[in-house]
């Protein structure tokens, strides 16, 4: 269940209230089953290609909706774990708030990570997304993502390019803490 934090100590899980308020920003909020036949696999904590390809085959449906819709192009399966080499310096480069030029989108199949967003009126929010969990950042959006407490996510990312995914930053401090 996703958390939405305020920067007025207001904290929602009602998925309803928090679509309400990233409507704001035009970023989507959704909840898609996980495939009952990467239960297992999801449960390991790093996955080797042929297992990561399984997880992609098992939730292939909503990759052809996006494809259908919205004409995304590739997906891939990103894991990240306490035990990746260098994994804080991966990180680094999205904890800042920066925009991309494309579309960030990620379906989250396990694990837990955060979000933060600056809204229209420059106050910034903390969302906490989960397994199951949908997102749809617009482009030129300005964002933050970092890991929870766990360190732990694997996250279906839908691209209709890559060039996109390079952080754009906008030099604004992160003004809110979970």
């Amino acid at each position: 269940m996703a958390i939405l934090h305020t920067q007025k100590n207001e904290i929602h899980t009602d998925l309803f209230t928090i679509q309400r308020i990233l409507s704001l920003l035009d970023v989507q909020l959704n909840h898609w089953p996980i495939a009952k036949e990467s239960e297992a696999l999801l449960s390991k904590p790093s996955l080797k290609d042929h297992e990561k390809t399984m997880i992609l085959s098992s939730h292939q449906h909503y990759f052809e909706t996006l494809k259908k819709s919205e004409g995304y192009q590739s997906q891939d399966l990103i894991v990240l774990h306490p035990e990746i080499p260098n994994l804080e310096a991966l990180l680094e480069k999205f904890a800042s708030i920066h925009t991309h030029d494309d579309n960030e989108v990620r379906y989250i199949v396990d694990g837990e990570g955060t979000f933060g967003f600056v809204l229209p009126d420059g106050s910034q929010i903390l969302l906490t997304v989960v397994a199951g969990e949908f997102i749809n950042v617009p482009a030129h959006t300005e964002h933050w993502f970092v890991l929870t407490q766990t360190k732990r996510i694997k996250a279906v990312r839908y691209f209709t390019t890559t060039d996109g995914w390079s952080p754009n930053y906008t030099n604004r401090l992160i003004e809110i803490t979970a």
